[in-house]
């Protein structure tokens, strides 16, 4: 694998929490795997990501290990972590997945979350309404995956919401430019306003298919600029 010798000097292992270094090491180390830079076949070496990123063994086991459970790495007996081959197809199936999980957590979220946790769901969408207006797309992100949290734990099943948050943790390589867009931001917006209006009126067939849409339309955008 191709090393980058600016990467040392961003990751210096100086002390500061490994949890820390490895979140940004497998943060790079994603997108250069979802840009084709680091091929699949290709394996990732700890002794030569130690030295690319100028810190310990311990950040870059890690960071594999984050990668290994987004699937975008596996590890191969006798060879290591090795990157895969992200197909169309793969992505896809994803979604899908992603898709009818999100679903059924609108489903369950209109059904049990108790008023007090539907309010402050409204009031969070406002927040991120205004943020839309503004602009402000990178805090518009970070709460946008406080606002699919508080659905998931809206549920009030421990397994499925964890479900949730592992396949969105998969997706999210190849869904970090769409908040990016402003238009993107606004149109999420209006996609939200379905489903947070179907939960407070307690209406799980509208949530339930509010969620579903809103992946969908995700998995257009994301596949739009992926090869047949």
């Amino acid at each position: 694998m191709t090393s980058n010798s600016d990467s040392s000097a961003q990751f210096p292992d100086d002390g500061a929490p490994k949890n820390v270094r490895s979140a940004a090491i497998a943060s790079e180390l994603e997108a250069e795997i979802v840009m084709g830079t680091i091929p699949a076949g290709a394996r990732l070496d700890e002794q030569s990501l130690t030295k690319r990123f100028g810190v310990s063994r311990t950040p870059i086991r890690e960071a594999l290990h984050t990668l290994v459970a987004r699937s975008l790495a596996e590890r191969v007996p006798y060879r290591g972590v090795i990157v895969v081959n992200i197909t169309r197809d793969r992505i896809e199936e994803m979604f899908e997945a992603m898709g009818e999980v999100e679903a059924l957590c609108g489903q369950f979220a209109a059904e049990r979350m108790s008023i007090g946790d539907r309010g402050k769901l409204e009031a969070l969408h406002a927040q991120m309404g205004e943020l839309a207006k503004s602009g402000d797309t990178t805090e518009y992100s970070a709460l946008n995956t406080e606002f699919h949290g508080m659905i998931y734990k809206g549920t009030q099943n421990r397994d499925i919401a964890e479900l949730a948050d592992q396949l969105r943790l998969k997706l999210a390589p190849f869904r970090k430019k769409q908040l990016q867009s402003k238009e993107r931001v606004m149109q999420s917006c209006i996609e939200h306003q379905a489903i947070v209006e179907a939960i407070i009126e307690r209406d799980t067939r509208a949530a339930s298919k509010a969620l579903r849409r809103h992946l969908t339309i995700a998995a257009q955008e994301v596949l739009s600029t992926i090869p047949a």
